[in-house]
């Protein structure tokens, strides 16, 4: 079945969970009436979403994750499926065999880099066969790093015909809330690493995702809080690197290694200068470092959870996603030592706000594309690999992210 054949461009799978519910809305303000669809296994919840948001006449299709009939008739319905069926690894994999097997577009907000290996290895063929598209992490994880490499390495190579061989992305400044979907996800992803020693060696390894053999070069990690040479202020670990860099890695192993083999890509996040930046860095590495020791243990992981952590269905308000925002930067150098830095901001806080009209833009986009070209390439690919420069025009015009290169000589004190 070829995809302008099918009834809807979009159907969103999980569209009552809290970031479904935000993407209901986006989708509503963006989509005709008739041409998108919710799905889920609650009929009379998602009805209610699509109350909540004004758009009862949107088609509701009753999918469980466990039903894979339910899933290939709901697929074989629509150009793209988004889902946002967390954790994905407990519930997001019947969707991609779905996809997979009708030659489904598929975007999702995974955050779990093990279990994205476990789709290449499962799916992969299958889905270039039969000319699906499945990408992962087009949410904040991880859009903004993954098309923020992409701009800072194009821009690089057409101005010296090289790309950048090191690049640095620092979180400069972030504002955002957590909802009990995401906590649910790194309770999950830590529960699965403490139960299984091969995935806990996955989760270490930076080229998990890399397709082809590369060139292993020690890739930098910052672990601790330390004094930053390239923006010469204190940082910290950033938590979401360990799923962007692998992300970033992947993209360059797909397209044959255009960053070169040797490139090295590292994430922190900046927190001051002088006594201050020192202290918020060493307290922001002790937090970070004791909520993972806490959620390994599996009765202070259930107290956390029960006393502490939002549940799901639980997030920031709708004024907390307005109100929030984040600023990146991008600092690379070329092998002759050249250096350019790019900026990526968005204007609502990252793991929602931003995040709903992130992955609605990549399903748009991917939606057009498929229908546009009928011979698109199938297979596992990352967010710039399957949409490359174009994404950046409707991420900028309607998603509330800006893409620009700053002088080099001066990004470090903006």
């Amino acid at each position: 079945m070829t995809s302008d054949k099918r009834k809807f461009d979009i159907v969103l799978y999980g569209a009552s969970s809290f970031v479904g519910q935000i993407i209901t809305g986006y989708l509503a303000t963006r989509l005709e009436a008739g041409s998108w669809a919710v799905a889920g296994r609650n009929p009379d919840k998602l009805r209610r979403v699509l109350a909540q948001h004004k758009c009862e006449n949107t088609p509701v299709l009753t999918a469980d994750a466990n039903d894979s009939d339910a899933l290939t008739k709901m697929c074989e319905q629509t150009s793209v499926v988004i889902s946002t069926v967390g954790p994905y690894a407990l519930y997001g994999e019947g969707v991609v065999k779905a996809c997979a097997h009708t030659g489904t577009g598929y975007v999702d907000l995974t955050g779990e880099p093990h279990w994205i290996k476990q789709m290449q290895s499962r799916y992969q063929d299958i889905a270039q066969a039969n000319g699906a598209q499945l990408v992962h992490c087009c949410g904040f994880d991880s859009v903004p790093s993954d098309m923020g490499v992409y701009f800072l390495q194009q821009h690089t190579i057409a101005n010296t015909g090289k790309p950048c061989d090191d690049i640095a992305m620092r979180v400069h400044r972030i504002k955002g809330g957590a909802s009990g979907g995401t906590v649910a996800s790194i309770l999950n992803l830590v529960e699965e690493a403490q139960r299984d020693k091969n995935i806990r060696k996955q989760l270490a390894d930076p080229y998990l995702l890399c397709n082809s053999p590369a060139t292993r070069i020690r890739q930098p990690n910052v672990k601790k809080a330390c004094y930053d040479p390239v923006t010469h202020r204190w940082i910290a670990p950033f938590i979401m690197a360990a799923i962007n860099t692998r992300v970033v890695h992947w993209s360059n192993s797909l397209r044959n290694y255009p960053y070169t083999e040797q490139f090295t890509y590292e994430e922190a996040i900046v927190t001051g200068r002088g006594r201050k930046g020192a202290v918020r860095g060493w307290t922001m590495t002790l937090g970070l470092g004791g909520f993972m020791l806490a959620a390994s243990s599996k009765l202070l992981r259930k107290l956390l959870q029960k006393h502490w952590l939002p549940k799901p269905g639980e997030g920031p308000s709708h004024k907390a996603q307005q109100q929030g925002y984040y600023d990146i930067r991008f600092y690379g150098a070329t092998s002759a030592q050249r250096q350019f830095v790019a900026r990526v901001t968005g204007d609502r806080d990252p793991g929602y706000g931003s995040t709903a009209k992130m992955i609605s833009e990549c399903a748009i986009l991917l939606s057009q594309q498929r229908q546009k070209n009928s011979e698109l390439a199938g297979g596992v690919m990352s967010p710039s690999v399957c949409f490359g420069a174009s994404i950046i025009e409707p991420l900028t015009t309607y998603a509330g992210l800006r893409f620009e290169i700053l002088p080099s000589h001066s990004a470090a004190d903006m």
